[in-house]
């Protein structure tokens, strides 16, 4: 089969860092798969803030990452590498990507690819990969999030937020979301949320407090002046626990407030975790949340497709913060 591949293809490159505009087409030779991996015919790769981050140089590659953009994708097993079992060609597959997103064909170890869930269309399913491995390994590995307990996401119509909506509210928990605006706070209670709070109107803390008298787990994207605010929510024993920091990563905290509360500080990043790791949230991930989308408790939530050569314009739509879901490229 891989003698029927074509030899090259279209990329998105950042051959100099900066705005949307330094994501430009370029030709590569397809990739062949290795040992253990899967090579995969690109049907949509999804967008995230990591990206927009990489393409400005902002983001230190992991050693051996590539510098194609791209950490998700959907579409069909082109080919098998040496060794991979359970799965044949032309299947349709969702991988978590080290990288590579941005291009027609991409390699991945095979533990890292998912199918895709049933009643998720193709495309729609290469937001999927990111945003569940993130929510899983840092809301319910790392924070350990209790049923019954009280969650709040910070930038709830994103799509990591979208995402932690719907889990933490199938794992039985209050869940309370932050957004900007009306439309996405009617956006994020449609998908599960008990309340939504729109932080333009309203003192998120305070309504929190109203909504359910604190948190016991917060995953925040958004840092700076918002540490101290999340840390005084938080209830006796919660955690915090960060994916971004859109508003700067650096605060002076009470760490008497941290010790008298119990609270746990903490956050991590996939992309640099080994294939084992990454290939053990994906199996808990599909376990857990692929058979909700077939029942219909879960959504893919989809705000834009944009064709691959358009990644720039994707990119200024994503740093508008105008989508609701998940921003895809389609090749």
């Amino acid at each position: 089969m891989a003698n029927a591949l074509p030899a090259e293809m279209t990329v998105m490159e950042t051959p100099v860092p900066g705005g949307p505009e330094a994501l430009v087409p370029g030709r590569r030779p397809v990739p062949r798969p290795g040992p253990g991996e899967v090579l995969i015919r690109i049907a949509a790769a999804g967008i995230n803030r990591a990206d927009c981050m990489q393409r400005s140089g902002s983001y230190p590659l992991p050693p051996g990452a590539s510098d194609i953009i791209g950490l998700e994708c959907s579409g069909t097993v082109a080919a098998l590498g040496e060794g991979v079992e359970g799965w044949a060609v032309d299947e349709p597959v969702c991988a978590l990507l080290s990288g590579d997103g941005y291009c027609e064909y991409t390699a991945v170890p095979a533990a890292q690819c998912m199918a895709v869930p049933d009643g998720v269309d193709l495309i729609d399913a290469g937001g999927l990969p990111e945003t569940y491995a993130t929510v899983w390994a840092n809301v319910f590995q790392a924070c350990a999030l209790r049923p019954g307990e009280t969650f709040l996401v910070q930038g709830g119509s994103s799509g990591i937020g979208t995402t932690a909506i719907q889990l933490a509210k199938a794992w039985g928990c209050t869940v309370l979301a932050t957004a900007g605006s009306a439309e996405k706070v009617a956006a994020c209670e449609a998908l599960g949320a008990d309340r939504a709070i729109n932080y333009r109107e309203e003192d998120f803390v305070a309504a929190a407090r109203e909504a359910a008298g604190g948190a016991d787990v917060i995953l925040d994207m958004v840092g700076g002046d918002y540490i101290n605010r999340q840390l005084e929510l938080l209830n006796h024993g919660g955690r915090l626990c960060f994916v971004a920091f859109m508003r700067g990563s650096e605060a002076e905290v009470n760490f008497g407030l941290v010790q008298r509360k119990h609270l746990i500080v903490t956050g991590s990043m996939l992309r640099p975790r080994s294939v084992e790791e990454k290939g053990q949230i994906c199996k808990e991930v599909s376990d857990y949340a692929w058979p909700r989308f077939a029942s219909g408790e879960f959504r893919a939530v989809t705000h834009a497709r944009f064709p691959l050569t358009q990644a720039a314009e994707a990119h200024r739509l994503m740093e508008s913060s105008a989508h609701i879901g998940k921003i895809l490229l389609v090749p």
